[in-house]
């Protein structure tokens, strides 16, 4: 996820360096090119720019409440499963303390708390890597959707470039090219909500 909003930066910024370029050098052209809407002589197609509210998005795309929803019950199922381990190597642990053990003994029951432990240790790290392959993929089928639905969306629209805002990072976004309600609203209208 870190990777993927260093390379939109970086992408982002080799665009603003663009749009500058052709702002600055169009005084040059008697301010024959515009920049809302940067139309360039001999160019076929205005360059427009769309952005939508990320943030809207995940508050109100179907998909994105029902991964919340899984994901939260599989982190709860793990965590219970751990509590469920943890609370059987603190009872056998009480247990070995309770009772007086012979040398030999006292040696098995310390090589069965190590057992124990790594036992939990390893599951411990089975649930977090699962968690994260299984967080890794619902993102991804979030993210293509939306991609999914841009690209059908933008047939018609013809927009050069479509952003999300992430605040921070755009200074400045001129509310008429906000896409935001379109976007929700087609995403939700082609989500196949397993509730209804």
């Amino acid at each position: 996820m870190t990777r993927g909003l260093i390379i939109l930066n970086v992408v982002l910024l080799v665009l603003v360096g663009v749009l500058f370029y052709l702002h600055f050098s169009s005084k040059n052209n008697n301010g024959s090119n515009k920049v809302a809407g940067v139309k360039t002589e001999g160019a076929a197609t205005p360059f427009r720019i769309a952005y939508f509210e990320m943030d809207s998005v995940t508050n109100n795309f179907a998909m994105v409440k029902d991964v919340k929803n899984e994901l939260s019950r599989r982190e709860q199922d793990m965590t219970n499963d751990l509590a469920r381990m943890e609370k059987d190597l603190m009872n056998k642990a009480k247990e070995y303390q309770s009772q007086p053990l012979s040398q030999v003994e006292s040696e098995v029951a310390t090589n069965d708390m190590r057992e124990r432990q790594r036992r939990y240790e390893m599951q411990k790290g089975k649930y977090d890597q699962e968690y994260q392959d299984l967080y890794m993929n619902k993102m991804v089928e979030v993210r293509t959707k939306i991609e999914e639905f841009l690209k059908e969306y933008n047939k018609e629209k013809t927009y050069t470039y479509i952003f999300s805002y992430e605040p921070g990072f755009i200074y400045y976004r001129d509310t008429m090219y906000n896409i935001t309600a379109d976007l929700i609203k087609g995403l939700n209208a082609k989500y196949p909500n397993k509730k209804k």
